[in-house]
C-alpha cells in the first residue's frame, strides 16, 4: 500500500531517536512479497510538475509493473532530507532512493553507514579526485545520471529553427554544474543550426530556492521576450512555471523541462526536454528484484532513450515536418558519435 509522510517536527524527531539504529543483518525483503522501496523527494516535492513528479510516477509504476510497495518522503528543510533517508534504511528498506544531486553527500554517508542497504540517487553529483575522475562508489549505491545536455541539443535546435529570432532564451534554476549541463547542450543545438544566434541565459540564483520561484522565473521570461527572444528552454524546477506564465502573457513560446509540461500552458509549449527519472528509477528497481544490483553510476542518453524531448498532437502543428526531419538526423549523429555534445559551459563557449 502507498504511504506518503510529511516530514516535519516529528521526523526530525524520529532522526534523533535514529542516529544509533542500524538495520539488524542482511535481511532482505522477500522478493516474491513485493520489495520495499522508499523514496525521498527533492526541492519542490509532489507537484512541482517536473523532476519529482517523474520520480512519482516512476515509483507508481514500480507498484503497478514490478509489485513494489513504496513509501515516500517530501521532506521540508535540508535536515530533514537526512533524517528521511535515515528513517528508510533504519526500516530496512529493500532500495532508498534520493531525488536530487541536493542528497549526494547525505547519501554517500548512509550508503556507508547501511552497507546492507541499497540505495539510488537520481542526479547524483560523482564526486571526483584531483585529476577529475570519477571516484568509486560504494557497492551498494548507484547514482541515476542523465545526459542532459543531449536532449537539450535537440531542443536548442528547434528553438533556432521556429523561433524566427536571432535571440534565443534560457532560464536556469540554481547556477549549479547540473544545470550548466543543460544549457552548455542548448547553446551547442543553437549555434548548430544558427552559427549567428544569440542564447540570453540567467539563473534564478545560488541556493536550492533557486527552483521555486516562479515569481523570479516570470521575471527574467519578460525581460527576455522584451528583448525579442521568441522562445525560452527553463530548467528550473517550479521556477519554470514562472517562464510559462510570461509566455502566455507574450503570446509566445516555452520549452519545458524533465517532464511533458504542456498542460501547463497550452498553445505556448513548443516542447519539453524530457529525462526518464521514472525510467531510472524502475530499472533500479528492477535490478534489486532481478538480484542484479550494482554499484557504481547508470547513464541514460539519447541511445537509452533516456533523454529526448516531446513531438505528439499537442505540438504537431508548432514543429514543421522538415524541421522535425532535422532533428531526427541531429538525434541519429549525437548517437552515432558523430556530434559530440559539451556538457559544460567551458566546452560550450
Amino acid at each position: 500500500m502507498r504511504r506518503t509522510l510529511s516530514l516535519i517536527g516529528a521526523l526530525l524527531l524520529a532522526h534523533l531517536a535514529l542516529l544509533t539504529i542500524r538495520p539488524a543483518g542482511a535481511t532482505v525483503a522477500d522478493t516474491t512479497d513485493g520489495l520495499d522501496v522508499g523514496i525521498v523527494f527533492d526541492v519542490g516535492g509532489r507537484g512541482d510538475k517536473s523532476f519529482n513528479d517523474g520520480a512519482y510516477l516512476g515509483g507508481e509504476r514500480a507498484e503497478r509493473e514490478l509489485g513494489a510497495r513504496v513509501t515516500y518522503i517530501e521532506p521540508g528543510e535540508g535536515s530533514d532530507r537526512e533524517a528521511g533517508l535515515r528513517l528508510l534504511a533504519a526500516e530496512g528498506m529493500d532500495l532508498v532512493i534520493g531525488v536530487g544531486f541536493i542528497f549526494t553527500d547525505d547519501v554517500l554517508a548512509l550508503a556507508r553507514e547501511y552497507p546492507n542497504v541499497r540505495f539510488a540517487n537520481v542526479d547524483m553529483s560523482v564526486p571526483l579526485d584531483s585529476t577529475g575522475s570519477p571516484l568509486p562508489l560504494p557497492a551498494n549505491l548507484r547514482a541515476l545520471k542523465f545526459r542532459e545536455e543531449e536532449g537539450s541539443f535537440l531542443v536548442g535546435a528547434l528553438a533556432a529553427l521556429v523561433g524566427k529570432s536571432k535571440q534565443v532564451g534560457f532560464v536556469g534554476g540554481m547556477d549549479i554544474a547540473l544545470i550548466h549541463k543543460f544549457e552548455a547542450g542548448y547553446r551547442a543545438g543553437v549555434r548548430h543550426v544558427c552559427p549567428d544566434c544569440t542564447v540570453i541565459a540567467n539563473y534564478a540564483g545560488v541556493t536550492p530556492e533557486a527552483f521555486r520561484n516562479p515569481g523570479r522565473g516570470k521575471e527574467m521570461a519578460l525581460a527576455m521576450y522584451n528583448q525579442g527572444v521568441n522562445v525560452i528552454f527553463h530548467a528550473s524546477g517550479s521556477t519554470g512555471l514562472g517562464v510559462f506564465e510570461a509566455a502566455r502573457t507574450t503570446r509566445k513560446l516555452a520549452i519545458g523541462v524533465d517532464a511533458d509540461q504542456y498542460t501547463e500552458a497550452p498553445g505556448f509549449i513548443l516542447t519539453s526536454m524530457v529525462k526518464g527519472i521514472d525510467a531510472s528509477v524502475v530499472a533500479a528497481v528492477q535490478s534489486v528484484k532481478d538480484g542484479t544490483f550494482t554499484g557504481g553510476v547508470q547513464q541514460f542518453g539519447l541511445a537509452e532513450r533516456g533523454v529526448g524531448y516531446i513531438y505528439d498532437d499537442n505540438n504537431r502543428a508548432l514543429i514543421p515536418p522538415a524541421v522535425r526531419a532535422r532533428l531526427d538526423s541531429l538525434t541519429a549523429d549525437i548517437v552515432a558519435g558523430r556530434i559530440a555534445v559539451p556538457s559544460s559551459r567551458a566546452e560550450s563557449r
